[in-house]
C-alpha cells in the first residue's frame, strides 16, 4: 500500500540524514586518543540488528521463547539452501562497504557522493534484467533528471577549504574512481538480488535479516582480523567507542531493516532517491547547524531537480511498484 511504501521512504530519508551527520560527527569529533574502527562499528552495527529482528519475531510469536525457537530452526538450520542464497548479497555488501573506505580514501567527497550515484542508473538496469521490471519513459527519464540534479549538487563552489584540499595524484583519482564504480555494480546487485529473494517467498522480513546479518557478522569479523587485526589485539575491539560512536552504530543497524522494509514495500530504485534526498538535507542542516556549507544557486537547482525526479519516478511507477 501506498502509505506504507511513502513511510518507509520517509523513514529512510531521516535514518540516512541522521547516520551521515552522526558519521561525520564522530569522524571529527576525537582530536586526541584512538579513533574508533570502522571494522569494529559495522560488526557491532551486525550483532545489534540481529538481536533487533531476534526482538521482532520474539514479538511476532506472540512472546513465546519455544515458538520462536522452532521457527528460527527450521528457517535458518533447516533451510540451509534457503540460507545460503543471502551468503551472496551479504558478501556483496561486506565488499561494497571496503570499496567505499577505498574511494573515500583516494577521492575528495564531492566527487565521491556524484559518482556513487550511479548506482540508481545500476540498480534500475538490475531491476529491469533480474526481476523483469518494465520502466516507462517517465521513469527513465527521471533517472536523468536525478542524475543531473545530484551532479549539480555536489558541483564545486570554487570555495577553498584547506581541509579539503588534498593533492591527489591521477594514479589515486583512478584508484578512487574504479573503486566506487564497482561498489555501484555491488549495490545495484545486492540490492536487486535481495529484492527478488524477498518477493519471492512469504517468509518474515525479520528472519531474513537474522540470516541477511549472521554472514555479515561473519564476513565483518574476518573483514576486521585481516585490516585491523594488530590494532584489535593491541587496544581491543572497542576502543575509541563514546556516545557518539554507539549512535553511529545504532543507526547503521536500523538502516538495514529500513532498507529492507523500503524493498519489500517499494523497491530498489525509489531507495536510491531517498538516499539522494538525504545527501540535500544532510547539506541543508550542515549549512544551518553545523555552519560548515555554504549552498549555491547551482545548489538549490540541483535540490529541486531532485525532487522533481522523485515526484516523476514515482507518479509513474505507482502500478508498476503495487504490483
Amino acid at each position: 500500500s501506498y502509505w506504507k511504501m511513502y513511510m518507509s521512504l520517509g523513514v529512510l530519508v531521516l535514518q540516512t540524514t541522521s547516520l551521515v551527520l552522526t558519521m561525520r560527527y564522530s569522524r571529527t569529533l576525537i582530536e586526541d586518543g584512538p579513533r574508533y574502527l570502522a571494522s569494529s562499528a559495522v560488526v557491532s552495527a551486525e550483532v545489534l540488528k540481529i538481536f533487533i529482528c531476534a526482538l521482532l519475531v520474539f514479538v511476532e510469536n506472540g512472546f513465546g521463547v519455544q515458538a520462536m525457537y522452532q521457527l528460527l530452526r527450521e528457517e535458518i538450520v533447516n533451510k540451509p539452501g534457503e540460507t545460503m542464497k543471502l551468503a551472496i548479497p551479504a558478501g556483496i555488501y561486506t565488499l561494497q562497504n571496503n570499496l567505499l573506505y577505498v574511494a573515500l580514501s583516494n577521492l575528495d567527497a564531492a566527487t565521491y557522493q556524484v559518482t556513487y550515484q550511479l548506482k540508481i542508473l545500476t540498480t534500475a538496469l538490475f531491476s529491469v534484467s533480474m526481476l523483469g521490471k518494465k520502466l516507462g519513459f517517465h521513469q527513465w527519464l527521471s533517472l536523468l533528471v536525478l542524475m543531473a540534479g545530484v551532479a549539480l549538487v555536489q558541483w564545486p563552489t570554487g570555495v577553498n577549504n584547506d581541509a579539503e584540499q588534498k593533492v591527489l595524484t591521477a594514479n589515486s583519482q583512478f584508484v578512487g574512481v574504479m573503486a566506487v564504480l564497482m561498489a555501484c555494480i555491488s549495490s545495484g546487485f545486492a540490492g536487486v538480488y535481495f529484492e527478488k529473494i524477498l518477493k519471492e517467498t512469504k517468509q518474515s522480513l525479520w528472519v531474513r535479516n537474522i540470516q541477511l546479518g549472521l554472514f555479515g557478522f561473519v564476513l565483518g569479523i574476518v573483514g576486521m582480523i585481516m585490516y585491523d587485526g594488530p590494532v584489535v589485539k593491541q587496544s581491543g575491539m572497542f576502543q575509541g567507542y563514546n556516545s557518539i560512536t554507539c549512535t553511529v552504530v545504532v543507526l547503521q543497524a536500523l538502516g538495514g531493516l529500513v532498507v529492507a522494509m523500503v524493498i519489500k514495500y517499494a523497491d530498489n530504485i525509489l531507495k536510491g532517491f531517498a538516499t539522494s534526498l538525504s545527501i540535500i538535507i544532510s547539506a541543508l542542516i550542515s549549512y544551518l547547524v553545523l555552519d560548515d556549507f555554504n549552498p549555491t544557486r547551482v545548489f538549490f537547482v540541483g535540490s529541486l531537480l531532485v525532487v522533481i525526479s522523485t515526484f516523476l519516478y514515482g507518479y509513474e511507477g505507482k502500478a508498476a511498484i503495487s504490483g
